[in-house]
């Protein structure tokens, strides 16, 4: 195991410095165009001055503006990732959006040359020198030039010895300095080419509501597609049950199974088209359903034999309209819970649904009866379709009761919607 780590960080470290090389690379290839500039310089005579500016102007200038490149960001950013073992909060890190994003790119741009061009020349002498000196013991006695102007006398005895320790310690120093100036970029790679403060907010906001809209999205799929599939099981059991004694109820019931089939396909293309993202800008929205199609929800669900009866009171037509969509799916979620876990589907099954708004609220009630040994409700199927409830509820700022009152099952939901009288 701790070999393992060792080695880890000995790649580490080597993935470290080939992106200090590619610095390297990159400020060669700055000296090359400087060196073009300055011999045309030459070759014009051109004044002091003159010569710098030209030199600024076409030697550095646009070496360091490709940093103001949107995409060298993303570049940088996969550069950082791979070889300094850098994470950003924002992944995959994008191409620069503003322009200060743009700037903190430069910078870091010119930190890599800076970086890079020290570790560059330092390798380029510790592997130029190393090999030289290394072979120098084992040539023939006399003075060789181990260097351009430095000669010296090799005797081939131990005093030749500090030739390859040399090498050894300059290895080593390139090997610590590498280190520390990959681990000093990987230090600052976040702060600088990482989202700021601002803008980890804004991503954060971003991430909540994509989220938010996700949980939204499978609240509406298990309501409406699991209502559906939860009709259609209902409805297929009545079917089978008196298709040979009652062929005209049975044909009723596989026409709703039909509807019903088709309805949920409906909403499931609507819901995987939200999710894939491909509605093209003005394209119709699919309606939601409000408590005026409550009436249609219930014929469907009468059609498998269910005994479903409703009260009603108060103006429910003066509600707004987001709070009849959300009470539709609430009571479309109790009508489910009902189907699913009240008994068997041979059993014959009443529901009774409640809706009273006054001037305490919007109060909606669904009570069915259970059997002994149905369980709780609000654990069977992992408890899904309750906890899709209250979530709405709490969006709404209301309450929600549900348990077991003698042999029925009651779901009660109040909701604080204010409503004036007219006049």
């Amino acid at each position: 195991m701790v070999n393992a780590i060792r080695s880890l960080g000995r790649a580490s470290t080597y993935l470290r410095w080939i992106y200090l090389l590619i610095g390297a690379a990159l400020v060669l290839a700055v000296l090359l165009v400087g060196s073009a500039v300055g011999a045309l310089t030459q070759e014009l005579r051109l004044p002091g001055p003159a010569s710098v500016v030209i030199f600024v102007l076409l030697g550095i200038a646009p070496t360091l503006a490709i940093g103001l490149l949107p995409a060298v960001r993303e570049v940088e950013g996969i550069a950082v990732s791979s070889l300094l073992g850098v994470r950003f909060e924002e992944r995959p890190l994008g191409p620069a959006r503003t322009w200060a994003q743009r700037r903190r790119t430069a910078a870091w741009l010119t930190l890599h040359l800076i970086a890079g061009g020290l570790v560059g020349v330092l390798s380029t002498i510790v592997f130029g020198a190393g090999p030289v000196l290394l072979a120098a013991p084992f040539r023939s006695d006399g003075p060789h030039e181990l260097v351009p102007k430095v000669s010296y006398d090799v005797s081939g005895g131990w005093t030749d010895l500090w030739m390859p320790l040399a090498v050894l310690v300059a290895l080593a120093v390139l090997f610590l300095i590498s280190s520390a100036v990959g681990a000093l970029l990987a230090h600052l790679a976040p702060r600088i080419l990482g989202p700021t403060a601002a803008e980890r907010i804004e991503l954060l906001e971003r991430r909540t509501a994509m989220l938010a809209e996700r949980n939204r999205l499978a609240r509406e799929l298990h309501d409406s597609v699991g209502h559906a599939l939860s009709l259609v099981t209902i409805q297929a059991a009545a079917a089978r049950r008196v298709l040979a004694s009652d062929p005209e109820f049975a044909e009723t019931a596989l026409g709703a199974i039909e509807t019903s089939a088709r309805s949920a396909l409906a909403d499931l293309d609507h819901v995987l088209g939200l999710l894939r993202d491909d509605r093209r800008p003005g394209s119709a929205t699919a309606p939601q359903a409000t408590l005026d199609d409550l009436e249609r929800l219930v014929e469907a669900t009468r059609a498998g034999g269910i005994t479903v009866t409703i009260e009603r009171s108060g103006e429910l037509d003066r509600l707004p309209s987001a709070v009849s969509r959300e009470a539709y799916r609430i009571l479309q979620e109790g009508l489910t819970n009902a189907i699913r876990h009240a008994g068997h589907p041979d059993d014959q099954l009443t529901v009774a649904i409640e809706i009273r708004l006054d001037t305490a609220g919007l109060r909606l009630t669904v009570t069915n009866p259970v059997r002994g040994d149905s369980g709780d409700l609000g654990k069977a199927g992992g408890g899904r379709g309750l906890a899709g409830i209250r979530e709405r509820v709490a969006v709404l700022r209301g309450a929600v009761a549900a348990g077991r009152d003698e042999q029925d099952w009651r779901l009660t939901v109040t909701l604080p919607i204010a409503v004036t009288t007219k006049g």
